[in-house]
């Protein structure tokens, strides 16, 4: 089509449908064949550190235990005591809840005790044969210091397979080194796609984020139109890190490429989980969809522990401007979510620069067997 012709409306590929990011029932389908079927990343390896450690964290009805051994291997279980179904860790809200058993796991209901490894220990004044009895337990693996459980049987697909080749991208920077300097908990009223298609696209980062487009002018500039993911966008002279004079006192990560050290780059790890990469640290999001309208994003700053064990470590020049980038993604996702209520609308259209966000209409309909929808 001519440059100089406008496009029509109708020629522009179209988004999911309102039900999509609206209806209940869907939701719980897609839900079903997407979080609870294949590979979704709960948190970071080194939160868990000594025998024991935990964290529990319930994905919208499935409560989930994972709980460092004595080997210092990880052990993922569903959260729930073979006696009378009690949760072993209470979660009255979604969680992640962090902590540490002593020497065992006790069911806070009658003290049925577990190993470790999940293995029944012990039924206090009841004699119960132990052995071939262990909590139920779920498939765990672990990348670049992330912890991603998989619930469902419905697939075989190995965790490498299934996380692509964003991995080979960001290769050299040493994500199993990093460590969690901060967290922040959002609650989001926006569906779960709506935060990924924002964040799959930069053509509204001129009017939604302006102080992120001071620090890389290249977010604006054609509408975030041609942005070279694989090797990074390039930040304005002078600064080479997200924070509000775009540089810092902490120093790149060992092992990056000269471009790596004055580029950003973002990658989306399907269903769940979205990186942010500077030089110096790393916003890691996990999302925890809620319901159709709700979504829970945690949001780790992550930085190498060198910098962290000086006197003089502090990343709160990073995490306050991260606060206010996803604050106002946020926002801009709630709008999104308000505004497709309105009875007029049955879908939107993704502009030529959306074009990553086609991903999503894509991963979703191959996951609901409507990948010819």
């Amino acid at each position: 089509m001519s440059a100089d012709r406008p496009t029509p409306l109708d020629a522009l590929e179209k988004t999911l449908p309102r039900a999509s990011y609206l209806g209940g029932s869907e939701f719980e389908r897609e839900y079903v064949a997407i979080f609870e079927s294949g590979w979704v990343c709960v948190g970071r390896r080194d939160v868990l550190n000594e025998p024991g450690d935990y964290l529990a964290i319930r994905l919208h009805s499935q409560s989930i235990l994972i709980v460092a051994g004595d080997d210092g291997a990880l052990n993922a279980f569903y959260n729930v005591c073979r006696h009378r179904g009690t949760e072993l860790v209470p979660l009255e809200e979604p969680g992640p809840v962090m902590g540490r058993f002593s020497r065992s796991i006790v069911c806070p209901y009658h003290a049925w005790s577990y190993h470790l490894d999940g293995r029944l220990r012990g039924t206090p004044h009841l004699a119960v044969e132990t052995d071939n009895v262990s909590l139920h337990g779920i498939d765990l693996a672990e990348w670049g210091g992330f912890i991603f459980i998989r619930t469902g049987a419905a697939t075989d697909e190995s965790l490498s397979s299934a996380l692509g080749v964003g991995t080979e991208r960001l290769e050299r920077y040493p994500l199993a080194d990093l460590r969690v300097g901060h967290s922040i908990t959002y609650e989001v009223a926006a569906n779960w796609k709506v935060i990924v298609e924002n964040y799959n696209e930069c053509y509204h980062c001129g009017p939604v984020h302006p102080e992120l487009c001071q620090i890389v002018p290249a977010f604006k500039q054609g509408g975030g139109n041609e942005l070279d993911w694989d090797d990074g966008v390039p930040h304005r002279d002078g600064a080479n890190t997200f924070t509000a004079s775009g540089t810092t006192a902490r120093a790149p990560f060992p092992g990056l490429s000269e471009t790596e050290k004055t580029h950003h780059k973002g990658e989306l790890f399907y269903p769940n989980l979205m990186l942010s990469l500077s030089m110096d640290h790393v916003a890691a999001f996990y999302l925890w969809p809620q319901s159709a309208g709700h979504t829970k994003i945690q949001c780790d700053f992550l930085f190498h522990p060198d910098e962290m064990t000086k006197p003089t470590f502090d990343g709160s020049d990073a995490i306050e401007f991260w606060d206010v980038v996803n604050q106002q993604d946020w926002r801009i996702c709630e709008s999104v979510q308000r505004g497709m209520q309105n009875r007029v609308f049955e879908h939107g259209y993704y502009a030529p620069m959306e074009d990553y966000s086609l991903d999503i209409r894509r991963y979703v309909r191959e996951k609901l067997g409507e990948a010819n929808a």
